[in-house]
């Protein structure tokens, strides 16, 4: 297998594959996984790479934030909408993951983005003579009436199977994981509202799955001979219906709450409200929910015959997610690649002009710089701010209102910030220890914004919000 050396990031994140029921290939070349940035990307190649694996990421656009995090791997910079990008970022590869998706896009956009991404990395894959592609998809019966979301993910998977090279698809419904999507929207609900209306496709029934669970599938079907161009669905332990998953949430976090049928059951007006209680943006919101009037449950179990190893149930994932908040260590979450322009915005220390409006303010003290920095890098989230937290809120509200990401977004981490992560609605553009934090502002306002803490040497170099 291939030797190099493993950042401890890497290593503190590969866990989830020590008991599946296979073994490295040691004769497989090298591995693309495409959405690297994202939630379940950023979950699987460093499990790729723990197990001996050489291994290129692909990712949008170059951000210095990926040389902090990824000393040591290879990184592409590539869309999939952009043939001339994926050709370099193809070239001399074995196996690729396809964990791209443009949910982020809203309703009514990511459908064509997500097609068209299919068949342009189908065809260059194909011509770059990579052997195969590993796809995550959504689980669905081709024969219903499937939401927008769902029906794009089936098509999606059609697209990757037409051709060469052989492509594996693995189908899943919702996955519970500290940090993912579906999981912040179900917590959030059940943490915040003492009343929780139940309308008819709440009934629907799922079979959610442990993001852990998900990675070992990932993992397991590159391991396994005779997973080639098959169609899997994977699920948890348990099927369950939306209102049984709220209700086992509620228990878990000791909850008294209330459950009330309703027969009102339009779910955009639902999506919109969710949108504004949970951290997920409606846009996200809106797509998911849709999902919930189709029953999405395994009808192909054929996967059990190559990896036997027992799924966790839908609780477990859960407990195990709550844990995972409370040791602070959510290593990925889904704000890590929205908005869609996180990675291409225009950076504060590119314009050529200055920003038209700066107000400075600055205080002489005689605290050391790391213990000041470390106090201003945590900032937002539970912790709110250094002051008017009720501005802040307010102006998080307006924001979510207007369909914008709010300051319910919180924070990753508490304890710790790295560049690309959001504050409330701001993502760290640039950070230097114990001397900078840029912020680049993602709300909804009538231009550019920044807000930068910085310390001696710095104020007079960088235009900005100090």
């Amino acid at each position: 297998m291939h030797q190099h050396r493993i950042c401890d990031t890497c290593i503190n994140r590969a866990r989830f594959c020590r008991d599946i029921p296979t073994l490295p290939d040691v004769n497989m070349g090298k591995i693309l996984v495409t959405g690297a940035s994202g939630y379940i990307g950023g979950r699987l190649f460093p499990e790729l790479l723990i197990r001996g694996y050489q291994v290129r990421l692909m990712i949008r656009e170059e951000s210095p934030i990926y040389k902090n995090l990824w000393p040591d791997v290879e990184v592409a910079v590539a869309d999939a909408l952009n043939r001339v990008q994926l050709k370099q970022a193809l070239a001399g590869i074995d196996t690729a993951y396809y964990l791209i998706h443009s949910l982020y896009l809203g309703p009514k956009a990511f459908s064509a983005a997500d097609i068209q991404a299919a068949v342009n990395f189908r065809e260059t894959a194909e011509e770059q003579q990579v052997k195969r592609i590993i796809y995550l998809g959504g689980l669905g019966d081709v024969k219903a009436s499937l939401s927008a979301h769902l029906r794009s993910r089936i098509e999606v998977a059609e697209e990757l199977k037409k051709n060469r090279p052989s492509t594996t698809i693995l189908r899943a419904a919702i996955i519970i994981g500290s940090g993912s999507a579906s999981y912040e929207i179900l917590q959030h609900l059940a943490k915040n509202l003492p009343l929780i209306l139940i309308p008819p496709w709440a009934k629907n029934k799922c079979q959610p799955i442990g993001v852990r669970d998900v990675i070992k599938y990932l993992v397991g079907v590159l391991e396994t001979q005779g997973t080639e161009g098959e169609d899997f669905d994977i699920g948890g332990r348990e099927i369950l219906t939306y209102e049984k998953m709220l209700k086992i949430i509620v228990r878990v976090l000791h909850k008294k709450t209330l459950f009330i049928p309703s027969p009102f059951s339009i779910i955009r007006f639902f999506a919109y409200l969710a949108s504004l209680i949970t951290p997920v943006p409606n846009a996200i919101t809106q797509c998911l929910m849709e999902g919930l009037s189709n029953e999405v449950v395994c009808r192909n179990e054929s996967i059990k015959k190559f990896l036997s190893f027992e799924p966790s149930t839908y609780k477990t994932a859960i407990v195990r997610a709550m844990r995972r908040e409370d040791q602070d260590m959510v290593h990925t979450r889904w704000s890590d690649s929205y908005p869609s322009a996180c990675e291409s915005a225009v950076r504060l220390d590119t314009l050529k002009e200055k920003p038209h409006y700066i107000v400075r303010y600055s205080l002489l003290t005689k605290n050391k710089p790391s213990l000041l920095f470390g106090s201003i890098c945590r900032i937002g989230g539970k912790k709110g701010w250094f002051r008017s937290n009720w501005m802040w809120r307010l102006r998080g509200m307006i924001d979510k209102i207007l369909l914008g990401v709010g300051t319910q977004r919180g924070r990753k981490s508490l304890s710790h910030l790295d560049i690309n992560d959001v504050i409330d609605f701001w993502r760290v553009e640039n950070l230097e220890e114990n001397r900078r934090l840029l912020l680049r502002a993602e709300m909804k306002i009538p231009g550019r914004a920044w807000l930068e803490y910085s310390g001696p040497g710095k104020l007079d170099q960088k235009p900005g919000l100090n």
